[in-house]
């Protein structure tokens, strides 16, 4: 199953919106054939490595999702492993989209095929948390990066920021933006940093044979203040703007451009209401979002505790007490008020440390 999870990996930058999946097939003690997703509408794991070679009777399957039994963009896989009559299926987790759920086992059973599940289903989840989250809570999983300083500042007070993190983060950031389905940002930070937030790999870069696949690019423009001559609108990629603002000029003027615009209705405050936007981007099967924003779309992600995963670039400088903070969260009079991260791994990029952290579900006081 190990190797199978490795197998998955290959699919890391390009199964969008389907989950990374891998299959190893093994017989008499001995690798038979192996294989693993690579792109959405092509071979599915176990169909690429029945493919690869002859699989003999009575073989066990490894796959670190359970087989789909239902007509998708592919035939069922269920049914192709049925015809060869393996010996067992070990499977990593039961594959969460309601339509499979549970389905697939059932198949394999009622044909009398042993089915084995839970091997390594942590490594499996962890593989793919947006698939994983989609289908279960129905939103996409939310990885928000900020690089800062030693002191917490990302930006000089006249706004200024290029560049805070070293060359070597910067390009893994680009690996961050090539795994996610979209890229989030608000109008604001278009406006002051003029960013492109494209995917500036090949596919050599990233190892695959087919063709990059560009995120989308989403963008909270609640007044619809972007003009559509932005930087962002020159590069490759497609562009959803949402907004609060319906009239029809406006609209237009961004249509025009090239994006794709999506009125919402706003929250009690008169902002974009996030979490259903949330619930917008996984109906356009959006698994995950790789955010770059100031501190105020920041905050307000963190606040409707919609961020699953941060990743911090600290720089080895100080910017001062007068420099832009990280994160608007408002005042906060309790320690206990204060949002709790869990911290996963530390690991130095270049001159810069990056931390994983996970947001804690609890708080404690």
């Amino acid at each position: 199953m190990a190797q199978a999870l490795r197998l998955a990996r290959n699919g890391l930058y390009s199964t969008h919106p389907n989950p990374r999946v891998g299959c190893v097939v093994i017989n008499d003690e001995k690798l038979v054939a192996q294989g693993w997703h690579e792109f959405a509408g092509g071979p599915h794991a176990e169909i690429r490595a029945i493919q690869s070679a002859r699989v003999p009777v009575g073989s066990d399957f490894y796959v670190t999702l359970e087989p789909c039994s239902h007509q998708g963009r592919t035939p069922p896989c269920v049914d192709e492993l049925i015809k060869l009559r393996p010996r067992r299926v070990i499977i990593a987790m039961q594959d969460p989209n309601p339509v499979v759920a549970g389905a697939g086992v059932a198949s394999l059973e009622a044909a009398g095929i042993e089915v084995v599940q839970g091997v390594l289903e942590t490594e499996s989840r962890a593989l793919n948390p947006g698939f994983i989250l989609r289908m279960e809570s129905g939103r996409p999983f939310v990885r928000l990066k900020m690089a800062i300083s030693l002191d917490g500042r990302t930006a000089l007070k006249n706004g200024t920021s290029l560049w805070i993190s070293g060359e070597a983060a910067r390009k893994d950031v680009q690996l961050l933006r090539a795994r996610c389905s979209a890229i989030l940002t608000s109008a604001s930070t278009v406006i002051e940093d003029d960013p492109s937030l494209n995917l500036r790999l090949t596919k050599r870069d990233l190892g695959q044979v087919i063709e990059v696949r560009h995120p989308v690019r989403v963008i909270v423009d609640a007044q619809l203040r972007l003009c559509g001559r932005e930087k962002i609108f020159q590069t490759s990629g497609e562009i959803w703007i949402y907004t609060l603002n319906s009239k029809p000029m406006d609209i237009e003027r961004l249509l025009a451009a090239g994006a794709r615009v999506e009125v919402l209705k706003d929250d009690a405050d008169g902002h974009i209401n996030l979490p259903a936007l949330m619930c917008h981007l996984a109906q356009r099967e959006i698994n995950e979002i790789h955010t770059e924003c100031g501190q105020n779309l920041a905050g307000a992600l963190l606040q409707e505790r919609l961020v699953d995963e941060m990743i911090i670039y600290m720089a080895p400088k100080l910017m001062g007490s007068q420099s832009r903070g990280a994160f608007d969260l408002g005042e906060i009079t309790h320690m206990s008020d204060s949002v709790h991260c869990s911290i996963e791994q530390m690991r130095k990029i270049g001159d810069d440390m990056r931390l994983t952290l996970s947001l804690k579900s609890e708080v404690n006081a």
